[in-house]
Order: structure tokens, then sequence, then C-alpha cells
């Protein structure tokens, strides 16, 4: 089975973010960027379907700029047959990214489209759905674990009290999260392997965005904790200071 998996560049979870001086974008000095860990979940997917079947190629998608080759030849390292670079501005409008990536996707021969169930950076969980719905295919959102059986997919979603069971039918939009598929380390064998790999670069058709970033700003820093007592007779001024001043209750 071929499948395809749409990445994302994003900064290392890890990474203390500056804002730049124009108030709209971060500092990008000292900023290890990677695959956003959720689409690594949905490489991991594809990898183990692929090798289940015997057959098939898994090739890793992203929209952006130059440098998120970067983040695809991570992805083959892991295993993925081939990558494909569009190259364009994706911004903050989800529906902008949906279009051009569900353009170049509608001609692969790939039954199965997977996505992570969130980017890193934005969490708008928005791209995966609107692909579906431009390619006119079913779409589970937040898997964390399904077969293949044929032309179906049975998928596992952790529901608050228990887990929803989905079938549906190929071809179809499925968005990973954490849960079966833990990422594999890339061993030297493969990183070495994914520099022969094919990547292709292409010219992306991004609509123009319809949506705005005014500004960006750090949260305000926590006040110094305090404590205001021990044992149970601090109970009662906790809850005072919880009702008076946090405003909590």
């Amino acid at each position: 089975m071929n499948i395809t998996v749409c990445i994302k560049r994003t900064p290392d979870t890890e990474t203390r973010v500056r804002i730049a001086e124009d108030g709209v974008s971060i500092d990008s000095g000292g900023v290890k960027y990677i695959v956003s860990p959720y689409d690594e979940f949905a490489v991991e997917a594809a990898l183990r379907m692929r090798d289940a079947a015997g057959e098939g190629a898994v090739t890793v998608v992203t929209l952006g700029e130059a440098s998120a080759a970067e983040q695809l030849r991570s992805a083959l390292a892991m295993g993925a047959d081939k990558a494909l670079l569009l190259e364009g501005q994706a911004g903050m409008d989800g529906l902008a990214t949906a279009r051009a990536l569900a353009t170049e996707i509608q001609g692969h021969d790939a039954p199965l489209v997977l996505f992570g169930v969130k980017a890193a950076d934005d969490d708008a969980q928005q791209v995966g759905p609107m692909v579906a719905t431009l390619l006119e295919r079913p779409c589970v959102t937040a898997v964390g674990e399904f077969e293949l059986n044929g032309t179906t997919a049975r998928c596992h979603r952790e529901v608050e009290g228990g887990t929803e069971v989905v079938d549906v039918d190929l071809p179809a939009v499925l968005t990973i999260t954490k849960g079966a598929f833990e990422p594999r380390y890339a061993s030297l064998k493969g990183i070495m392997a994914a520099k022969r790999k094919p990547l292709e670069q292409k010219a992306a058709d991004v609509p123009a965005s319809r949506v705005t970033l005014e500004a960006l700003e750090l949260p305000p820093a926590r006040p110094d904790g305090r404590i205001v007592g021990e044992g149970p007779e601090a109970a009662a001024e906790l809850v005072r200071l919880l009702r008076e001043e946090a405003k909590v209750l």
C-alpha cells in the first residue's frame, strides 16, 4: 500500500522562544527545528503499515521554505521511501495550507493519507480534516491505533471513559495522536541511506492567506510562590487566598 504522510517543520518543543523585533514572528537565531512530534507518530504508523503489507511506499510531504528539506530528510532516515517539498509560505491560514496540499495529494496513488493530530506550534488541528474535505474522503481524527483490512481501516480513538472504534472505507485521511505508534529512532544506516533517497522540490500554489497575525506576546511572568502555613490550620487561609486574591473559587 502506498501512503502519503504530511509533516510540518516546527521549533523544538524545548526551545526557548523569543519574539523578533517586528513583534509578529519569532527570533529564529539559535532555534532548533524538528518534525512536529505528532507528525512523527504518523510517519511511524505509515512505516508499520508498509512493512506489514510487505509492499508499497511511504511518501512524506511538507509545505514550507527550502530549509524544511532537513525535516524531510529526518523522515527519510526513519524509513520513508521518498519525499516532496512544496516550496511556499505556510502561514496561519490552515485552509490555504490545506488547499496547497490537497492539490498535490489528489494526484498521488495513495489510498491512505496521514497527518499528526496537530502541529506543535499552532495547535490548530485543522489541516488534516480540511484536506480530507477537499479530497472528498472520509476522515477520522485523533487516532491512537488502527489496522488495515483490505479496503477498510479500523481506527481506535481514546475518548472519555473508553475507546471508540471507527471503521472507515479507503481512500481516507487519518490524523494520528500518541498511542501505539511510538516513533523509532533513525539508525546510522537509515541516516546514510536518507542522503540517497529521492527528495523532490517544486513550487506550490498557495492561496492568499485570509488570516492576519496582529502580534505575538509572551505570557506574563508567574509571581513567586509563598507558603501560607503548615498542616490543617493552613487550609482556611489557602481557601481565602484562592477566593479573594486568585479569584478561582
